[in-house]
């Protein structure tokens, strides 16, 4: 905790000295990237997040990179925004009932949503990563949070998957891949090198959250709530890696409704039968 409190006051320091225009990144208070190694780090974070397959593919196993679902460089709100994300850790993670650090979370979305392995927590890259977000982070107070951070889900458990499949081939398929194979322009949403299903976004309310928001990325906001519902509950319906261990997420019995997998501890209703199958 020590060495990112030092992180953060070299940051503000550097802040306030001249530095070059950068129209690329900048600070929630409008800062620029400052100047010399922590400016170099921040750029590299960044880097590595537009390009996390090329940056480290040693440590991604999918075609994902973090930007596919952090848009706008991680600044956007109700996208999954990055922004204040490094003021809010350590903290309590339901998924393993621990409190993790900010790394541990940077490595639940490497195995995860990139299908891939964990770094090391003094690993250059994941310097450079924690480095960024501390930069997009800047001026948000320690445990604050930001207008639009994180999705607001909401209640739906099902869609029309039939129903969804045509809107995806309709509105989605031309960025995504007729097959959600992806394409240049775009991640694929299903099959061996998407996200696996112990990702967040492998939920149906994470995904209708997301999908509603933002997609398609041409013209978002222009599906409606059903059509993002049953497009959300196509898509993770479709098969994808699958994530080693995760009968063992929230131990506690507090698996949200819509986890796509049975838990060990799974919630049980009085009669002692699993919330799921």
């Amino acid at each position: 905790m020590a060495v990112r409190y030092l992180l953060l006051v070299a940051m503000l320091a550097a802040c306030n000295r001249a530095s070059p225009p950068d129209t690329a990144l900048r600070a929630p208070d409008g800062s620029p990237v400052p100047n010399g190694i922590l400016g170099q780090s921040i750029r590299r974070g960044h880097a590595i997040l537009a390009a996390t397959h090329d940056s480290l593919p040693q440590h991604v196993g999918s075609a994902l990179r973090c930007l596919s679902c952090h848009l706008g460089d991680g600044r956007q709100r109700d996208a999954l925004p990055l922004t204040g994300v490094y003021a809010r850790f350590p903290q309590y993670r339901s998924r393993s009932a621990t409190v993790q650090r900010l790394e541990d979370r940077i490595n639940e979305c490497f195995q995860r949503s990139l299908s891939g392995t964990a770094l090391a927590f003094d690993d250059p890259a994941m310097r450079d990563i924690v480095a960024y977000l501390a930069f997009v982070s800047l001026g948000v107070p320690v445990g604050g949070h930001v207008a639009g951070e994180g999705l607001q889900v909401g209640t739906a458990l099902h869609g029309d998957t039939i129903a969804g499949a045509h809107v995806f081939q309709v509105r989605c398929a031309r960025c995504h891949g007729v097959d959600g194979g992806g394409s240049t322009v775009a991640p694929p949403l299903w099959g061996p090198r998407s996200f696996s299903i112990g990702a967040g976004m492998a939920r149906i309310r994470t995904a209708t959250a997301f999908i509603r928001r933002n997609m398609p990325r041409d013209s978002a906001g222009t599906l409606t709530d059903a059509e993002a519902l049953d497009v959300a509950a196509y898509v993770t319906s479709r098969p994808r890696p699958d994530f080693v261990g995760k009968e063992h997420d929230w131990p506690r019995g507090d698996a949200p409704p819509d986890v796509p997998y049975s838990t060990l501890a799974g919630k049980r209703d009085p009669a002692g039968s699993p919330n799921r199958p």
